[in-house]
């Protein structure tokens, strides 16, 4: 949604990641920036500037572009699904603590129970 007049001076690493947040969901700058109370062009600064922008602002931020804190200061976060969840993702989180050797083994064992339990769900659909 490229409106305006373009900036000739590069975003900051923090303004890239609000600008792709906010383009992949259609907002406007303007837009944004009602949603803040604040002006089209201090929204802007948002994006272009190293700007200091209070805690709660970066949180509701993160919550209308719909990411985390994390992603909008570049910090790797854990992806949402495809991972374990509850009890098992604690023990896999434990498990990386472990020394590498040791790590094989357990990832034998559950690879196998995995293709043993797959097979036998598969076989009962």
């Amino acid at each position: 949604m490229q409106t305006g007049r373009p900036s000739h001076r590069p975003r900051t690493a923090f303004g890239q990641r609000v600008y792709e947040a906010r383009e992949a969901l259609g907002f406007s700058q303007a837009q944004l920036a009602g949603k803040f109370g604040i002006s089209q062009p201090s929204y802007a600064a948002w994006e272009r500037d190293p700007v200091a922008i209070r805690p709660d602002q970066v949180e509701l931020l993160a919550k209308i572009l719909n990411v985390s804190v994390e992603y909008l200061f570049g910090r790797p976060t854990a992806k949402p699904r495809g991972g374990p969840v509850g009890k098992a993702r604690r023990v896999f989180e434990q498990l990386n603590q472990l020394p590498r050797h040791q790590q094989q083994h357990i990832i034998r064992v559950v690879e196998a129970f995995v293709a043993q339990h797959g097979n036998g769900h598969k076989q009962a659909a």
